[in-house]
């Protein structure tokens, strides 16, 4: 057994782990700068008190009447950042002007493809909201890539950033030490406001198939609420009902749910297999197949990286 618990302390998986939780630092003792040591300043340089000046040097190359190179270096540095500038003004406008008239039916942007969103959009994905349904249901790769980003961007963020147990113990303390204190009105006020805007936010996602709306505006609005209660309350109190477990268990949830369900998607579109899941009628909430589910879970994992993002700037910590 002392064997066994020996390997695990020097695994690989353990070391990364410990990596990962803060604990430790495999570049600590490593890149560290190291003294700088005193310049050789014998023989003939120029660097050298006793041979020159370097203040000498200094006003001699700033000296633009004497120094003829360095002035028409500086005025073709300025001639060119001027003609470079110009240059690329051109080419914008060149590229607008090219650009198709707005509205114009013999655009190239009038296609096929667009009015096959228009015309056969509500019949094959059951959504009343067209921009909905391209995004979450034509275009549904781009934005599982999308949602992959955040879930990346607040792991790293959480790699780079997470406090270790101790430091989280330290920092309760001085938790509010950089804050206003919280008065009777901001706390009355935060109480009436963020179950209005946690409402709000689940009204646009669970609307986003019918109304503008959807997983990545109403997740915004639930994280802006989020944040509003523990800025007025502090963490101690938000963890109450939304710790690390319960962020964990959400966004990866979230995510894991939404990448079954754009499995089965791209599986049944790739091999045109028709979808088994019913589109109901458009209009109502119950609606749109899936769609309304991937809203949900875009929701949750958009509010789950706001929360995360402004947790471990200010804390370290969830």
């Amino acid at each position: 057994m002392s064997k066994i618990r020996d390997d695990y302390e020097s695994s690989l998986w353990n070391r990364l782990t410990r990596w990962v939780d803060g604990e430790t630092d495999p570049y600590q003792g490593k890149m560290e700068m190291q003294p700088l040591r005193e310049a050789d300043v014998t023989g003939d340089s120029v660097y050298n008190p006793d041979r020159l000046d370097r203040r000498k040097v200094d006003r001699y190359l700033e000296n633009t009447e004497k120094n003829k190179e360095i002035k028409a270096f500086r005025i073709l540095y300025s001639l060119g950042s001027v003609a470079l500038c110009l240059l690329l003004i051109a080419v914008l406008l060149l590229a607008v002007s090219w650009l198709p008239v707005l509205g114009d039916p013999n655009g190239p942007n009038n296609n096929e493809v667009s009015a096959r969103y228009v015309e056969k959009g509500m019949e094959e994905s059951g959504a009343v909201n067209m921009v909905t349904n391209m995004i979450l249901s034509y275009r549904g790769f781009d934005t599982f890539g999308e949602t992959c980003v955040l879930f990346i961007a607040a792991t790293c963020v959480i790699i780079l950033l997470r406090k270790n147990e101790e430091e989280l113990e330290n920092a309760k303390e001085t938790d509010w030490k950089y804050e206003p204190k919280p008065d009777a009105i901001l706390q009355k006020m935060t109480l009436v406001l963020v179950p209005i805007i946690f409402l709000y936010g689940f009204y646009i996602i669970l609307n986003g198939h019918l109304s503008p709306g959807g997983g990545f505006s109403g997740g915004a609005t639930i994280g802006a609420g989020l944040i509003l209660y523990v800025t007025t309350f502090g963490f101690h109190k938000t963890q109450r009902f939304f710790d690390e477990k319960t962020y964990e268990i959400v966004k990866v949830g979230a995510l894991s749910l939404y990448s079954v369900t754009m499995i089965y998607y791209f599986y049944t579109g790739a091999n045109l297999i028709e979808s088994r899941i019913p589109l109901g009628t458009p209009g109502n909430i119950l609606s749109s197949g899936m769609i309304l589910p991937i809203n949900i879970f875009v929701g949750l994992e958009v509010a789950c990286t706001m929360y995360a993002f402004f947790a471990l700037f200010r804390r370290g910590g969830m």
